[in-house]
């Protein structure tokens, strides 16, 4: 069954949190190895879904779960080396529940039931927020404590949208299951004034975990503060999976009609978040920090293209891959700099390019690919949604949208040239070595691989995804 993706990791996890430190490292890397060819078997087709009610191999979910699984096998890795460097008082619980939130992520994917999704989003709340705390700080517990709060209350409101959702079954007399799926393909006899409002809710609940701002406050602070390889999960995959909750509703509305009406909400909270992440990232002192608000701005450009639609949608959902393969390697970069200068503040991080090369190497890389430049599949992606939304007209929308763009890259361009070659009196506390440094080139290489070379399977598998709302590579 294909649900043994999500249950893997559940009994691994259990096993890590009581076994010796060693074996636990042991048990991550292989259980991220094996999640990743049971995700590959389930890409083509040879495992089904035992539980058809509940969960279901869609187009969109298996693509998120192939990127999630990719990054997860590669930053498990990093962590294992990172774990022996740095100061995490448990690290059992530390894989423990890395390995749960890779179960949650997995149950989000492969969820076709409207509660069964809520239930898998509120999982991955729950099974991250120790990842954050680990290193116990006042600030990290404050970071905890926000994103707790925060998310649940988001969450809270995402399950009244699908209150509202039942609701506009309920009005018209119609009675199907309560799936993604049966809810798409009679989205013409439900009530379009609850899916209206169910919308709204859940652009706001799921879009609150995805970072959308204004709803976007426990972000930054939680990136921050927990360990690298946590950020790395948090922004490159669990972002996407509450996006999924939001565009698997986008999905329904578009089939009954009032496409127009949710892709304008799209669209207006993709702006609203760029320009929010472009005032903080422009006076920020952090580099985590940075890479955090980059993250809120990245998925207000998904949420853009979706919203614009036609060949901008193709675009959002390669800047979906493109954005978690870039920004994970970014934060496995974050954390070498944290172990070699002791400091998350950039006027502390100085002269990287002398000081810790193949770290600068992979980081200045990696901020060139996120800033939207060649030879990064980012490029690409904005592109394509530009293209799309002037084919749609919307050039008051994509003047805004490249202003933008202009201003982030202005912001963070001023912090990582400092880092990389401002001065610096402090001395290097850990050296580099290739366990945490080869995991950070090999996502980078595999954006420009992507962005030369589209693998037919994954170029299909978007081609169906964007064709339920109307997607086209033509425009």
């Amino acid at each position: 069954m294909l649900e043994f993706i999500c249950l893997i990791p559940i009994f691994t996890g259990i096993f890590a949190m009581y076994l010796p430190v060693r074996m636990g490292r042991m048990i991550l890397i292989l259980t991220a190895f094996f999640h990743l060819q049971f995700v590959v078997l389930g890409w083509l087709g040879k495992i089904k879904p035992g539980l058809p009610d509940y969960f279901a191999a869609t187009p969109e979910g298996l693509l998120i779960l192939l990127v999630t699984s990719f990054i997860f096998l590669l930053i498990s890795i990093y962590a294992v080396s990172y774990m022996r460097e740095s100061e995490i008082q448990s690290e059992p619980i530390y894989i423990g529940c890395t390995l749960f939130f890779l179960a949650s992520m997995s149950m989000v994917a492969l969820a076709d039931h409207l509660i069964v999704l809520w239930i898998a989003v509120e999982a991955t709340t729950l099974v991250s927020a120790p990842l954050i705390f680990l290193h116990r700080s006042k600030a990290a517990l404050e970071a905890t404590w926000k994103y707790v709060l925060i998310c649940s209350v988001g969450i809270a409101l995402a399950l009244l949208g699908c209150f509202f959702i039942v609701m506009s079954m309920n009005i018209g007399s119609t009675h199907i299951p309560l799936t993604f799926s049966s809810l798409t393909a009679a989205a013409a006899k439900l009530d379009p004034v609850w899916l209206k409002a169910g919308f709204i809710f859940t652009v706001i609940g799921y879009g609150t975990k995805m970072g959308l701002a204004p709803m976007h406050t426990w972000l930054p602070d939680a990136h921050s503060e927990a360990p690298s390889p946590a950020s790395a999960l948090l922004s490159g995959a669990l972002l996407n999976c509450a996006f999924l909750g939001v565009y698997r509703t986008h999905k329904i509305l578009y089939a009954s009609g009032l496409g127009d009406y949710s892709s304008n909400l799209l669209i207006g909270f993709g702006l609203v978040s760029m320009f929010v992440a472009a005032i903080f990232i422009y006076n920020q002192s952090g580099y985590k920090r940075m890479l955090a608000y980059s993250s809120i701005e990245n998925m207000g450009i998904i949420a853009f293209g979706v919203g614009i639609g036609g060949l901008a949608t193709y675009g959002a959902m390669l800047h979906l891959i493109h954005h978690s393969l870039i920004k994970s390697s970014l934060f496995l970069s974050a954390g070498n700099i944290l172990l070699g200068y002791g400091s998350k503040l950039a006027n502390k991080t100085g002269n990287m390019a002398k000081m810790l090369p193949k770290t600068f190497t992979a980081f200045f890389a990696g901020f060139v690919g996120i800033s939207g430049f060649p030879p990064f599949g980012i490029f690409v992606s904005e592109l394509l949604i530009i293209m799309g939304a002037f084919q749609q007209g919307r050039y008051i929308s994509i003047s805004v949208f490249i202003f933008a763009l202009i201003f982030i890259f202005a912001g963070a361009s001023r912090l990582v040239m400092n880092m990389s070659f401002g001065k610096c009196d402090s001395e290097i506390l850990v050296d580099e070595n290739l366990a945490r440094v080869l995991p950070s080139y090999t996502l980078l290489l595999t954006s420009i691989i992507l962005c030369i070379w589209l693998p037919d399977s994954i170029y299909q598998t978007i081609i169906d995804v964007i064709s339920t709302i109307g997607g086209s590579v033509n425009g």
